[in-house]
């Protein structure tokens, strides 16, 4: 194994500095995360891709924002700006539940611990650089600014709150993916162009008066509802985000402008989407793939879950509706060679303590990798949010074979002793029949190669729902296709001689969810005897149409009613139906199915037959970013098993704790107004 220095790491202190000869920085990023010398975590892919290109870099990671700031000051002042990165994860879901009780660790934080960043990182860490540094300019980056970046809902405050960019005073956001963004601004400082006067660099965000917006206002751009409207009127909302979806979704997006506080908020369209040289080179750089050496002893638990996995692209086109990965990373799927996956492949067997086996070989949804339009000039024209709903696009080209390939290619090298697949993967894709029928055949093969040879005893699969009704506000397939899908796993399974499950994974209280499809929901996976091990309430998060739906109580697209499960009672009373099988539940769940007129679904729960799984509630919320992981979709940590009401965060005698003063609640999260 290699051995690495001190000098092998990105910066983080003025010593650091002065051991590479370093007197001045051009470049000083703030993370809301602990520094992780890994292609999965943010702020190391952009220290290092500056590093790359000649910049001199430092990383600051979860400073200290109370007393007298001496983190922020440490190094002085770049010479060309302070990015603000809060994390790989919004910093709302990692420190509140669904019932916005405060949580007890973060995964991005040396031991998990919970206090190493504040709420809103990006508004925070900004304001105390803008108090030292007034002259210095501040560019806000990563998930937290990206998904509000215009007017959104903010669950956790219960209100539509202004583009970040007005409580931050930051001057702009790289919002995406920043590899591009983040290099193209360097390059327009370096040349000494005012931080004002740059408007131009596609995938930004800035504030401006309206006789200051570059070109004007044309009939080129989207002029939305502005914040104040939207404040006024919810379908004012609801309306503007169908038009924020479509141009996260083009190849060839429009400017949108929205008017607030006396100016504009302007967001560029993005880039086009990264090339494999491009997303290679990312990956490519010298990454430790360790710990910064200041955390000794410690242990970072996202760290530890994504050390001996691989991400292999980027984009997903599935469009699911409580999902954030498009509106980062778009939907056009960006794929690393195979040559570069399988240099990573050969570092991860490096490493002193690998044992043979690779986590995950996947990206958002494992099995896109190697997928796009057939007739890529349609695809351009093209601003559906999803190519695999409500059916599968006929220019999309499904064939598996560039998977298999890497699958057995990765497999074959010396030292790796099996590969497997821990990022979700899309049955339906495996299923579609195409014209080809070379791509079904290829299509069967990869359904045996992966559950034969990929699966290490659990499949997860995102079935979120059993309602053909629920699934399509979700953009999720149809039930009965998760059944042939299963019957392929289970034939599979027979023929191998092995013994795997699958996982599923599920959502209560989703927008259009009643109490009726969860009753259902729990006669149907009783007759399947699911271990639900992965269960959730629907948690609104910024910049995603289940959120927009929740808040407006309309569809954005139609802009028609739709039911939402708002108050604890009423989600509640959705998520009891996972915990039927408990003697305590029954006589409530009993006395609710005759109140909404289904007792005909008590004899189908209630007989005789009992229940071989068992549910873990998982609060962590869904559709937001990935706890583990800056590209992938792996979801949050499992809680055990426990009797309701002693699960964490559900403890009705326990005093609630919170970061954030903007809530008071007591009882099960109620709010006290």
């Amino acid at each position: 194994m290699q051995q690495y220095q001190l000098t092998d790491f990105l910066p983080t202190t003025r010593k650091e500095c002065k051991l590479r000869g370093w007197d001045e920085l051009d470049v000083i990023l703030f993370s809301g995360d602990a520094y992780v010398d890994h292609p999965s975590f943010g702020a190391a892919v952009i220290g290092r891709m500056l590093e790359a290109q000649g910049y001199r870099v430092a990383i600051v990671p979860q400073p200290d924002w109370h007393g007298d700031f001496r983190d922020f000051k440490k190094l002085g002042k770049p010479r060309l700006f302070f990015g603000v990165s809060p994390g790989a994860m919004d910093s709302m879901v990692n420190h509140y539940t669904a019932n916005r009780r405060l949580r007890h660790d973060d995964a991005y934080s040396p031991d998990a611990r919970h206090d190493k960043r504040p709420d809103y990182p990006s508004i925070v860490y900004t304001k105390i650089l803008k108090q030292l540094f007034p002259d210095v300019p501040v560019a806000l980056g990563g998930i937290e600014p990206s998904l509000r970046r215009l007017t959104h809902y903010d669950y956790w405050k219960d209100e539509l709150r202004k583009c970040i960019l007005c409580d931050s005073g930051a001057d702009i956001i790289l919002y995406g993916m920043g590899e591009k963004n983040t290099l193209q601004l360097c390059h327009e400082l370096e040349k000494g162009r005012p931080m004002k006067d740059i408007r131009d660099i596609p995938q930004t965000v800035f504030l401006c008066k309206k006789d200051e917006i570059p070109g004007g206002i044309s009939d080129k751009d989207i002029v939305l509802h502005s914040h104040e409207e939207c404040m006024r009127n919810k379908k004012a909302e609801a309306e503007n985000f169908r038009h924020i979806e479509e141009e996260s979704n083009k190849m060839h997006a429009q400017r949108l402008l929205q008017a607030v506080d006396n100016v504009y908020a302007v967001v560029n369209p993005p880039y086009p989407p990264m090339t494999t040289k491009e997303i290679d080179a990312a990956f490519d750089l010298p990454y430790t793939r360790l710990p910064h050496p200041k955390y000794k002893d410690k242990t970072i638990p996202a760290y530890e879950m994504i050390k001996f996995s691989i991400n292999m692209h980027r984009g997903c086109f599935g469009g699911c509706s409580f999902c954030t990965i498009s509106a980062h990373q778009g939907k056009f799927v960006a794929c690393r060679s195979k040559e570069s996956i399988l240099r990573e492949a050969k570092q991860i067997v490096e490493m002193s303590d690998f044992k043979g086996y690779i986590s995950d070989l996947g990206g958002p949804s494992a099995n896109m990798y190697g997928m796009q339009g057939k007739n890529l000039k349609a695809c351009e024209r093209c601003k559906r949010p999803s190519c695999i709903h409500p059916d599968i696009c006929p220019n999309l080209d499904t064939d598996h074979s560039k998977l298999l390939e890497i699958y057995q290619a990765v497999d074959a090298l010396p030292g790796v002793k099996k590969s497997f697949i821990g990022s979700g993967v899309r049955y339906d894709l495996i299923l579609h029949k195409s014209k080809d029928e070379k791509v079904n055949q290829v299509a069967k093969e990869y359904a045996h190669e992966l559950i034969k040879n990929h699966v290490s005893g659990r499949l997860k699969v995102a079935l979120e729902h059993t309602s053909k009704r629920v699934l399509g506000y979700m953009r999720k397939p149809t039930f009965d296709q998760f059944y042939k899908f299963k019957r392929i796993f289970d034939k599979v399974n027979k023929e191998e001689g092995l013994n795997q499950q699958i996982i599923p994974y599920f959502i209560s209280s989703h927008p259009g969810c009643r109490e009726e499809d969860m009753a259902e929901l729990a006669v149907i996976t009783k007759n399947l005897n699911f271990h639900l091990e992965q269960v959730q309430d629907f948690t609104p998060t910024p910049m995603t149409v289940s959120t927009e739906t929740w808040y407006s109580g309309f569809d954005p697209y139609t802009l028609k009613p739709v039911y939402c499960a708002k108050t604890p009672r009423e989600k509640l009373a959705q998520r009891k139906y996972f915990f039927w099988y408990k003697p305590e539940e029954r006589r409530d769940i009993e006395q609710s199915l005759k109140r909404i007129g289904r007792p005909d679904l008590i004899n189908k729960l209630y007989d005789g037959v009992r229940f071989q799984g068992n549910v873990n509630y998982d609060d962590k919320a869904i559709g937001s970013t990935p706890n583990t992981d800056r590209h992938t979709n792996k979801r949050g940590r499992k809680q055990q098993d426990q009797p309701q009401g002693k699960r964490r965060g559900y403890d009705s005698n326990r005093k609630q704790k919170s970061f954030n003063p903007n809530f008071q609640t007591g009882g099960r999260g109620r709010r006290r107004r």
